[in-house]
């Protein structure tokens, strides 16, 4: 933490300022400047719970860039809420003796917490904890839940970064989520989003150069990471990390769309955030575990520090999901140009990256780099996500797209791949709902033009604008809830319990666990449509075909399979239609 804010004190950075006032408990004060930019207030000192608001240069009155709650709304006061200080800061504040599970081991569950349930909130998904740990969750990794503009939302569009969403339940929420999830043995990522901010209730420029024109993002100004001031910016986000790690007692961070961090400093915002967690980490005597979501297929992110890489622990895969998703779709329009199926699925089990250096056609260029001898426990695999399915039109989840044997088939894959899986909400029991994208801004304006935006952006893609769900709309909102009665219902029953027997298996055998590429192997046939992927003394078949096919196999013992699949007399695999087959192979 940066040694000019003093934590039991109101304190601001705004460089360029001539005059700071805080309203504090409806009682103006005029804060003293101090070093680097920095505006403190010695006395009074607030206390728990109350309000107030900062004004720099006579201008509006805005809540702190720093506040741990704002429960009337980004736009309003800021609730004061004690941060650690002192001897409590060097202790892990959980006090307990959890330790998040190693990634090579771990299954990951991402979860939106305002339709995870009907209540949308964290101790209504408190309530559905003992599910994930008995379905073989050991990680649940939380949509961000910064603080942002109206009652709904994905998380993308957090303003007050240090604040937890009054919606889901506030900070008290949040460590009540957390301890449970840990007293049920399972860790928790936290999803942050550092590339951009919101366009609602987005103050932070006002206070200083938090943000730079020198780059663009898709989604709003970049931040100043390597500019005039960025010093304090980047402390910003990092003090940012530190909470959620350290006062909140998560595991982990995934650190939202990395590409967009531009930082042309020697030494990187991701390498300098994974030293930070580093020391944190040690200190507190736990494991903490950076994941970043990434388009740049560069597997320097997760290289160790010591051999010139960022040091992160993980990173998502994109090219595994593309590439299975056209072998069971054939579609091949925007992003999934260029995959070829069954052919390029293979190529990611082997290689992770489809495209390693080789021109990628939805690009226009060359695209990545060989990932070479990286184990397989820094990537992460999944047939479906937030974005994969929510980025679509109507929201539709895979098993919407396809039968129920080809989601059988990528619920295989991922969980048996020789990554750490990741599963998104209800996808195990096949769930009927959308995912749709869904906002609530209470600018009218904007709120049109989000709505206009997402009809554009889809009219290419031959919908009409009436077909497009209205982002801004509550019924778009509550049509994405995941509905749990169904997973008694056919079709939902057996869905669920194809995932449990493959999560049984992956715990069951240790092949199946082990991060070692070297004892992956992968053949296919792409115009019958089969592939086999090897891991150690287990087999994994697929048939993506229609038409039956028989697939020869080494003897060995039939461990799980689809109904679609039977051993003939010759000891190989018949396939009636799409299906896995799960083998051990007979020792020689």
């Amino acid at each position: 933490m940066n040694k000019h804010r003093k934590h039991d004190r109101l304190s601001v950075w705004a460089p360029a300022a001539q005059g700071v006032v805080v309203e504090l408990n409806e009682q103006r004060h005029q804060l003293s400047r101090v070093e680097r930019g920095y505006w403190i207030l010695d006395e009074p000192r607030p206390a728990a719970g109350d309000r107030y608001l900062f004004s720099v240069d006579g201008g509006p009155w805005r809540p702190d860039p720093r506040s741990r709650w704002q429960p009337d709304g980004v736009h309003a006061a800021s609730c004061w809420v004690q941060p650690l200080s002192g001897p409590a800061a060097d202790a892990d504040p959980a006090g307990s003796s959890f330790r998040a599970a190693a990634l090579d081991r771990a299954v990951i569950y991402e979860l939106h917490v305002g339709t995870f349930t009907a209540a949308g909130t964290f101790d209504a998904a408190i309530a559905r904890l003992d599910y994930l740990r008995q379905l073989g969750v050991s990680h649940v990794e939380l949509l961000p839940v910064a603080a942002a503009s109206g009652a709904r939302g994905w998380g993308y569009d957090g303003v007050a970064l240090f604040a937890v969403y009054d919606a889901y339940g506030g900070p008290a929420g949040l460590h009540r989520f957390v301890e449970a999830c840990h007293a049920r043995g399972l860790a928790v990522l936290m999803d942050v989003v550092y590339n951009h901010l919101g366009p609602e209730g987005n103050y932070l420029g006002e206070f200083g150069p938090y943000f730079t024109d020198a780059y663009k993002t898709p989604w709003g100004t970049a931040i100043n990471l390597d500019g005039p001031g960025s010093d304090e910016v980047r402390r910003f986000f990092f003090d940012n990390a530190l909470m959620w790690l350290h006062d909140y007692g998560c595991d982990g961070l995934r650190i939202d769309a990395v590409h967009a961090l531009f930082d042309m400093s020697a030494l990187h915002f991701l390498e300098e955030l994974s030293i930070e967690v580093d020391i944190l980490s040690h200190r507190l005597g736990r494991p903490l575990q950076l994941i970043a979501e990434s388009d740049l297929n560069d597997p320097r992110l997760v290289t160790p520090r010591s051999f010139g890489g960022y040091g992160l622990d993980a990173q998502w895969s994109d090219d595994f999901h593309h590439a299975l998703h056209v072998a069971l779709t054939g579609e091949q329009q925007g992003y999934y140009a260029g995959f070829n199926g069954v052919e390029d699925l293979a190529t990611s089990l082997r290689e992770v990256f489809v495209h390693a250096g080789d021109y990628a056609p939805s690009r226009g260029r060359r695209h990545g780099r060989p990932v070479c001898n990286l184990p397989g426990k820094r990537f992460l695999a999944y047939s479906q996500n937030h974005d994969q399915v929510g980025n679509r039109a109507r929201g539709e989840r895979l098993c919407h797209l396809v039968s129920a044997a080809q989601a059988q088939i990528a619920a295989a894959l991922t969980l048996l791949s020789p990554f750490v899986p990741m599963l998104f909400q209800g996808e195990e029991w096949a769930a009927s709902s959308p995912f749709l994208y869904f906002t609530d801004h209470a600018d009218a304006d904007l709120g049109a033009a989000v709505k206009q935006g997402r009809r554009r952006e889809f009219s290419a893609f031959g919908w009409k604008p009436e077909d497009i769900p209205d982002p801004q709309a509550a019924q778009t909102f509550h049509d994405s809830v995941l509905d749990w009665q169904e997973q008694s219902s056919p079709g939902h029953a057996d869905m669920l319990e194809w995932y449990r027997a493959l999560l049984a298996l992956r715990r069951s055998e240790a092949d199946l666990r082990s991060p070692d590429r070297t004892r992956c192997s992968v053949t296919c046939d792409p115009y019958a449509g089969w592939l086999q992927l090897r891991r150690g003394s287990i087999d994994i078949v697929v048939s993506f075909s229609q038409r039956p096919q028989q697939v020869a196999t080494p003897a060995g013992e039939l461990l799980l399979c689809s109904p679609e699949v039977s051993v003939d007399a010759a000891g190989g695999l018949r396939f009636a239609r799409p299906g896995v087959a799960v083998l051990r192979r007979k020792r020689a």
